[in-house]
């Protein structure tokens, strides 16, 4: 069974996700990546945009700009990018869901943790049928910043897949892959060092 989040998201709509489980999304949207971190978490500044139990996208979009906006690319940005910031900024403005490409740190982990947040992975490669879910752009914040680094508000319709990186109990997913995938190749390797060391024994001899 498909599971959509709609926004507002509270933390009782994904206490029960775990990391690995398929999402999508739909309502709104925003993006919002390094100079929108920046300036909440280290100039203090207040966005116009209230992300409070909404969703946030790590992404610079390309936007054909007009009388009315048209979303026509949408790629996520690397999210460890923003593994300093992200927990300050999930603290500081209430966002519930963030969505970036690749995974984030163990900062982010307690961020998620102590304040009932999910990040979640987009594919890479998709930002043009990613686009295809945009329905609407509404309006546009921090348009100084630049097109790419600006406060875009969108509304969705099951954007996605979204795959639950780090989840409300601070699972991480790539951590944990890290860690396990690292185990496998000690032993993996450990044969062939053995079988290493015994010719270079015989050819000593």
């Amino acid at each position: 069974m498909k599971k959509v989040l709609t926004t507002p998201v509270f933390y009782e709509d994904i206490k029960d996700l775990r990391t690995g489980d398929i999402v999508y999304l739909t309502g709104y949207l925003t993006t919002g990546r390094d100079d929108v971190h920046h300036r909440v978490v280290h100039e203090g500044l207040t966005c116009p945009y209230d992300f409070k139990d909404m969703a946030i996208m790590h992404a610079g979009p390309i936007v054909k700009e007009g009388e009315k906006n048209v979303m026509v690319s949408i790629g996520p940005t690397s999210s460890i990018r923003m593994e300093a910031d992200e927990a300050a900024f999930i603290e500081r403005t209430g966002v519930r869901v963030i969505v970036g490409k690749g995974g984030m740190g163990p900062l982010t982990s307690e961020g998620c943790k102590k304040f009932g947040a999910i990040h979640c992975v987009f594919p890479g490669g998709c930002a043009v049928l990613s686009a295809s879910h945009v329905e609407e752009i509404e309006t546009v914040y921090w348009r100084e910043l630049g097109m790419p680094e600006a406060v875009w508000v969108m509304r969705v319709n099951e954007f996605g897949p979204l795959i639950v990186s780090i989840d409300t109990e601070g699972n991480n997913m790539f951590v944990e892959n890290k860690a396990y995938y690292a185990e496998q190749k000690e032993k993996c390797e450990a044969p062939i060092k053995e079988l290493v060391a015994l010719y270079m024994d015989v050819e000593q001899k």
